[in-house]
């Protein structure tokens, strides 16, 4: 046959994976999350590079297809060359399964998976072997199937990159690196919120169908198998192309470089974004931002703390009044955007509690979330630290004995628990709690009459609060105070709650459903709370961990980050507080509220101080965002370093200190005092974290 024909499974399947792309490219660019609209250059760019990028990430993606397919031959089952593969492959075997391979000693799942791979080609092998009138049909079977198998990756990926896209507005980041940890409840979670069967049917009739038109014009390569010469000659070729792709694919990317970030991720492949993201989910501030000296930087952030001296941000918090120990109740909501109460601009009606409770309350009217995950949101609140590059402190090696809030509760004699309504196992969270001596309220410690509903994420809201009272009602006959930090889940997709609690049913997997219940829940959990005797002297501070969503057009967008936060005291009365402020601001400034006098760490403030300087921290893993004078300065790897003027959009008919939109335009002159000051923040927080000076 002609020699190109030779490569016919790689240039068809290769055709295959072009087109799903560039349906994908353009259903992505349609999206209604996608809030951009793009010129001609960008949309040729998107589509021109995005392809081209595309070619050379398939031609790393078929190194096993290669690999495959040059072992295909029939010389290798002639004796004595066949006997001696036959008892390579067995001792191979006998060898994993002994159980002292070098495999056993990474344990899990490994050698286990190895031995099944080793034992179905070593069967194979032997069967082509010693019943060579198979052969034919056996590899004809074999070749379908390893085509299918490739079509099905190619439209199970296309699938993902649709699913995470339609939840966080970029192509893979290091999001979906966790997900691969957490497969459990990511199945799950994916089982509930989408119809898995019509989509997993629909997903096998396609790849059945594709990988029979593929292997109709695939098959000449089975049926005339190529020599020893043209293997080297297709060896070669690809090998070159291999190389290629290598320089290629990391210089591509540097082309995504537009500033409208929306360009950049429907530009980019989405599996060589999954392989940055899996190699940079440990950044190194030191070595991938822009920096400052040590002295400096500590001599910057003397200005914001003029009590700390060297090194460190230990300094004394001293209060003119004597420490009020009342019990203290932080609940955390899962995914709850400031846009979603009535007084930031919704219309919908769906956080009728909070909109009534935020008015008894101590108001924040303008903080905002430090970053876009759950674990972001747990570390603001409990560390109370800027949210330093790459993975967050819960899920690092080093996450225990920290300086946090809940050390702060116990030197006064607090029972200390986090209580969670999933496995605490997800996202690490009672490695760090328990690290940091919280006592851990999960599922787990749920009889059955306690569960009334569940999903993936858990027992529902209101089976979590009810718990939590039964644990503090507890607490209160043992004459201590208790610190409790409860995370709810019901605000995640899929949304499902119990029916016939409000009026958008619970099977609908409705994100307005997750959230009216979410307050639902709440409206309850105080409906009983203030039944109790321990009520009157009980403070509770309710925030969001994060926004429902991240994605927008800019690196950070702000009102992706805007959530709301309310300190309630029964006893209290209410007011509003409009300065600009972070997430790891409100328990320090909740301990000024209950006097508290002690040695602090934190980088977070009492904003009520009349010596606090409004400013807020937003981040994603690796872009490092400080809000201050109206001027957005991001920290991004390779020492980049960007600034956005900050220029309200404002929405009519919403209060001032309501608005949260804002347009990001591109500083024409940099603010150099502002850079320094970011830098100074998380360079500061980083090598605290580095040199372990943030413990307690």
């Amino acid at each position: 046959m002609t020699f190109y024909k030779k490569f016919s499974p790689f240039y068809n399947l290769a055709l295959f994976y072009f087109i799903v792309s560039f349906i994908l490219r353009i259903v992505l660019f349609f999206h209604p999350i996608t809030q951009s609209s793009f010129t001609i250059i960008e949309s040729l760019k998107i589509f021109s590079l995005g392809l081209i990028s595309d070619f050379f990430v398939f031609v790393i993606a078929s190194l096993f297809l290669w690999l495959y397919l040059i072992f295909i031959s029939n010389c290798k089952y002639n004796k004595p060359y066949g006997y001696i593969i036959l008892g390579f492959f067995i001792a191979l075997f006998v060898y994993v399964a002994s159980g002292k391979s070098i495999l056993d000693e990474y344990g899990g799942a490994l050698p286990r998976i190895v031995l099944m791979f080793i034992g179905i080609k070593t069967a194979l092998f032997a069967l082509l072997l010693f019943i060579p009138k198979l052969r034919d049909k056996i590899r004809y079977w074999l070749f379908a199937f390893v085509l299918f198998l490739y079509v099905l990756l190619i439209l199970q990926n296309g699938l993902s990159e649709y699913f995470f896209w339609n939840e966080f507005g970029v192509k893979y980041n290091f999001i979906a690196v966790n997900y691969l940890i957490y497969t459990n409840e990511v199945i799950g979670n994916i089982m509930q919120s989408y119809p898995v069967i019509p989509i997993f049917s629909a997903l096998f009739l396609v790849t059945g169908t594709v990988t029979y038109f593929i292997l109709k014009k695939s098959k000449n390569y089975i049926s005339e198998i190529p020599n020893l010469s043209e293997k080297l000659k297709m060896s070669c070729i690809y090998l070159g192309l291999f190389l290629i792709s290598l320089i290629a694919i990391p210089t591509l990317a540097k082309t995504e470089n537009s500033k409208n970030v929306f360009v950049n991720e429907l530009q980019a492949n989405g599996l060589y974004k999954f392989y940055l993201a899996f190699q940079n989910n440990k950044l190194d501030y030191f070595k991938f931002y822009k920096t400052i000296s040590n002295e400096k930087a500590f001599a910057i952030l003397k200005q914001q703390f003029p009590a700390i001296s060297g090194e460190n941000t230990i300094r004394k918090i001293t209060s003119d009044s004597v420490e009020n120990h009342k019990n203290v109740v932080l609940i955390t909501i899962e995914s709850y955007s400031a846009e979603f109460m009535k007084t930031y601009g919704n219309e919908q009606n769906i956080t009728p509690f909070l909109d009534s409770l935020k008015q008894k309350s101590l108001e924040f009217t303008n903080l905002y979330a430090a970053g876009n995950r759950t674990v972001r949101g747990l570390e603001a609140v409990t560390l109370c630290l800027p949210p330093t590059a790459g993975e967050s402190v819960l899920k690092r090696e080093d996450n225990k004995n920290k300086f946090s809030t809940g050390a702060l509760f116990k030197q006064r004699g607090y029972n200390v628990k986090f209580m969670y309504g999933g496995d605490a196992f997800f996202d690490n969270m009672q490695d760090f709690y328990s690290g940091n001596g919280y006592d851990i309220v999960d599922k787990s410690s749920f009889s059955p009459d306690e569960i009334t509903f569940s999903n993936v994420w858990g027992v529902c809201d209101e089976d979590m609060y009810n718990k939590a009272i039964k644990v503090m009602n507890a607490e209160a006959k043992e004459n201590k105070p208790f610190f409790n930090h409860i995370m709810t889940v019901s605000n995640h997709r899929p949304f499902t709650y119990p029916n016939n609690k409000i009026d958008i049913p619970g099977d609908i997997k409705s994100r307005d459903g997750g959230v009216k219940y979410t307050d639902y829940a709440l409206r309850k959990f105080f409906a009983m709370v203030s039944t109790q005797s321990w009520f009157k002297n009980t403070v509770f501070v309710i925030v969001a961990d994060h926004c429902a969503s991240s994605a927008g057009k800019t690196q950070l967008p702000l009102d992706k980050y805007r959530i709301p936060a309310f300190i309630y005291d029964p006893t209290g009365k209410p007011a509003k507080y409009n300065q600009l402020m972070s997430q790891i601001d409100l328990m320090p400034t909740l301990f000024g509220l209950l006097h508290f006098s002690y040695e602090s760490k934190f980088f977070g403030q009492d904003v009520l101080k009349p010596d606090y300087k409004p400013r807020a921290f937003i981040a994603t893993y690796q872009d490092l965002g400080l809000i201050k004078d109206n001027v957005l300065t991001v920290l991004s790897p390779k020492q980049q370093v960007k600034q956005f003027d900050l220029q309200i959009n404002p929405k009519p008919g919403i209060a001032p200190e309501y608005q949260i939109y804002y347009n990001e335009k591109c500083l024409k002159t940099k603010r150099t005092d502002l850079i320094n000051e970011t830098i100074s923040f998380y360079q500061t927080a980083s090598d605290m974290l580095k040199h372990k000076k943030y413990q307690k």
